[in-house]
């Protein structure tokens, strides 16, 4: 099966090794990139990135520009694969996080009719009703379970 992976970047190690573990059972995977281009074109790993995002504070400039050309990217990822798998880790006190960029991928999968899978439960967030409405199937951290 063609999968993406989605969420936070913060959970960037996770995802390798999960991507890892679904190839070997016979899925072609794909993830957000581990690059981005660096403020003088220079590519930079993406956790670096990610880092100087959190600490940016102005609203824009070369890091929203790689912020918008990254979703576009993943959205395409997204609409390629028969299913998303969400990672959906504790971050910021969150357990079973799930940001805002995710919910859009989420929602886009959903329109488009992709398996939504997520690897924990569904959190209690803001949006919970609208991920409920998505209908993903909760695997419980079992990657077998992805059909």
């Amino acid at each position: 099966m063609k999968i993406t992976i989605c969420g936070s970047i913060a959970f960037f190690d996770e995802m390798l090794e999960i991507k890892k573990h679904l190839e070997e059972l016979g899925h072609e995977v794909k993830l957000p990139p581990s690059e981005i281009a660096g403020e003088d074109g220079v590519a930079i790993p993406i956790k670096q990135y990610y880092k100087l995002r959190k600490a940016e504070k102005g609203d824009s400039g070369w890091i929203w520009d790689r912020k918008e050309e990254a979703m576009k990217r993943h959205f395409d990822k997204v609409v390629w694969s028969y299913a998303i798998l969400v990672l959906n880790y504790t971050k910021n006190d969150i357990k079973n996080y799930v940001g805002a960029n995710t919910f859009l991928e989420m929602g886009l999968a959903f329109h488009h009719k992709k398996k939504i899978y997520l690897l924990n439960e569904i959190p209690e967030i803001s949006c919970k009703e609208e991920i409920l409405d998505m209908k993903p199937v909760v695997i419980n951290n079992d990657l077998t379970k992805i059909k």
